[in-house]
């Protein structure tokens, strides 16, 4: 074997430039799956961050005879330990209403949250402008930017919910957030549990459990786990997938045609490795029958082309990885939106790469399996006497 990688090394320095070549064109193969499965992942991890990377993606509701969730702080602790899968947990209460200012108003969705499980969901805390904090008290309430500029509103300001069905009640607004979405900004208001429970007039109870999760595709087993684990026929649930069937059938054909483009790509590099090996084993046909009639076996001829397969797949498995990385980041660093951020993010799948460079390296030494076949068959006869 020692004696076959010698030969093998040989034979390769023996053509450095068709060497180089093939090198280059596996390097090239791997990059574009690199930069292609790091351009859909980032895309497809953009397009989940931004439509439901900040909701809730299993919503545990009451049903309409229920009407709220009680002992909802058990139900939580029963949710967390049905499916590891479960990253965040946090009770929501909410009411439709309006805000009132002098003449002005706005219709808005009063939202009751606990902090800081809700931030972990929503990230509230990051999303605050100046000076504004989280409500703590009862009375304070947090707007979206949206509402602080239709109703005129500063931090400090006091503003009266009204509801046809509750009695009005006043709040003090201690900040405002910006979600980057105009629905959530211009309809969203945020205060504390207890201050919700307090103008419906209820307990301690909650409208709905919130969660976030680990993998989001597969929220729908996420779902069905917490489901049966918590076994109570007053609860229903729905998760992000069905809510948002043309987003994922648009993920999936994302991934489709990246595999796609990436299997015909090592198609054919395979088959350029393998014409260029077949090739080499006619060029190197002649000191094949030499090392034969020196007493090389065939196993060992057939070898050597292995180990050059093995050998160039290496190397352009090394200098795919590197160039895709470049071209990936390159992309993110020139492909700007008009903010001055990356089109598509700079997302780096660790195990992605390394099994894109594990099938380079084993189809480079699959591709030589036929040249390798064939120089196990060549007789020393054969090749003295076309010499």
């Amino acid at each position: 074997m020692k004696l076959a990688f010698s030969i093998a090394k040989r034979f390769l320095l023996s053509g450095k430039a068709q060497t180089l070549i093939i090198i280059l064109g596996i390097a090239v193969g791997v990059s574009v799956q690199v930069f292609i499965g790091s351009l859909i992942s980032g895309l497809q991890k953009s397009l989940v961050d931004k439509t439901i990377g900040s909701a809730s993606q299993i919503t545990i509701k009451a049903t309409e005879d229920a009407g709220y969730i009680t002992d909802y702080e058990q139900k939580i602790a029963v949710i967390q330990q049905a499916d590891n899968n479960i990253e965040s947990v946090t009770p929501t209460i909410s009411v439709n209403g309006s805000l009132v200012k002098s003449t002005d108003n706005e219709p808005i969705l009063l939202r009751g949250l606990q902090f800081p499980s809700a931030d972990s969901i929503y990230g509230l805390s990051g999303r605050l402008t100046e000076n504004s904090e989280l409500p703590d008290q009862p009375q304070e309430l947090l707007l979206g930017i949206g509402l602080k500029e239709a109703l005129d509103l500063e931090i400090g300001d006091t503003i009266s919910f009204e509801s046809p069905t509750i009695n009005s009640t006043d709040y003090v607004v201690v900040g405002f957030f910006d979600f980057n979405v105009a629905a959530i900004n211009n309809t969203w208001s945020v205060t504390t549990i207890p201050s919700v429970q307090a103008l419906l007039g209820i307990g301690d109870e909650v409208s709905q459990i919130e969660t976030q999760v680990e993998d989001v595709f597969a929220a729908e087993t996420t779902d069905e786990n917490i489901m049966a684990a918590l076994d109570d026929s007053s609860l229903t649930s729905e998760n992000w997938i069905e809510n948002n069937a043309e987003l994922l059938s648009g993920l999936q054909g994302q991934s489709i045609s990246s595999l796609m483009i990436q299997i015909f790509v090592m198609i054919s590099v395979v088959l350029g490795i393998s014409s260029v090996l077949a090739i080499t084993v006619m060029q190197k046909s002649k000191q094949i029958g030499i090392l034969k009639a020196m007493g090389i076996q065939d196993a060992d001829a057939s070898l050597v082309f292995l180990f050059e397969g093995l050998i160039l797949g290496l190397f352009g498995a090394i200098g795919g990885v590197l160039l895709g990385l470049g071209l990936s980041y390159s992309f993110t660093t020139f492909a700007l939106d008009a903010s001055g951020n990356p089109v598509v993010p700079l997302f780096i799948d660790g195990p992605f790469i390394a099994i894109s460079a594990l099938i380079a390296l084993l189809a480079a030494t699959l591709a030589a399996l036929i040249p390798a076949r064939k120089s196990s068959r060549l007789s020393v006869i054969e090749v003295i006497r076309n010499a």
